[in-house]
């Protein structure tokens, strides 16, 4: 049964990233298990949930890669970014002053993840539209501007979520792909060395594991 989970061409690891309270958990809940938890907690440290989806016609499977949101972890998630191939930046669209710190956010991303990462800024809670305090232009002009993906989301009900991940998981493999007609060398590292909680050796072992772009 777990076999179709296991038989995969590539392995991306993506983080989600932003303020405390945006609904990071939220979304990697509802794409990984579609699972909605109105009782969430903050994340403590790091967390990842997998899934594996059908791009082109090659297996993906995503490692999701969830960090805690406040300044008290943040010395022991940096290490996390290391292998990351894509990122979400999340944002509150009800709160502005999560919205006001993309930058600070995406200057740690950038001063520890590979320059090629692919990059989505994701605004989230489109379900609270009525307290919208983010104007939709106004963050897609930013993302356009700072060469980003942009959607807004909602993980209570499910809006964009699944074409979220599915959208940046489509950016890395053609960037991969684009990366094996440029050279025929093999690019690949491996999580499992650098990441305790990663998949187990043996798995690690079989497959390649993050593409590096």
């Amino acid at each position: 049964m777990g076999s179709a989970e296991e038989d995969y061409n590539f392995v991306f690891k993506v983080v989600l990233i932003g303020e405390s309270g945006v609904g990071k958990t939220n979304l990697l809940s509802r794409f990984t298990r579609n699972e909605f938890n109105h009782d969430s907690r903050t994340t403590i440290g790091v967390e990842f949930s997998t899934r594996t989806i059908l791009v082109g016609d090659a297996v993906v499977k995503a490692q999701i890669w969830d960090t805690a949101g406040l300044e008290r972890y943040r010395a022991i998630t940096s290490a996390y970014y290391r292998g990351a191939v894509g990122a979400l930046v999340v944002f509150d669209i009800t709160k502005h002053q999560t919205y006001d710190v993309v930058d600070r956010w995406l200057k740690e991303l950038y001063d520890h993840a590979e320059a090629s990462i692919v990059v989505m800024l994701v605004g989230n809670k489109t379900d609270l539209a009525q307290a919208r305090e983010v104007p939709m232009e106004e963050a897609k002009m930013f993302a356009d501007n700072n060469g980003l993906l942009f959607t807004e989301t909602s993980a209570l009900d499910s809006t964009n979520v699944e074409e979220a991940f599915e959208t940046i998981l489509k950016e890395i493999f053609y960037k991969v792909q684009k990366q094996k007609q440029r050279s025929s060398q093999s690019n690949t590292v491996s999580l499992a060395s650098e990441n305790p909680a990663s998949t187990a050796p043996a798995q690690a072992e079989r497959r390649p594991c993050c593409v590096a772009l």
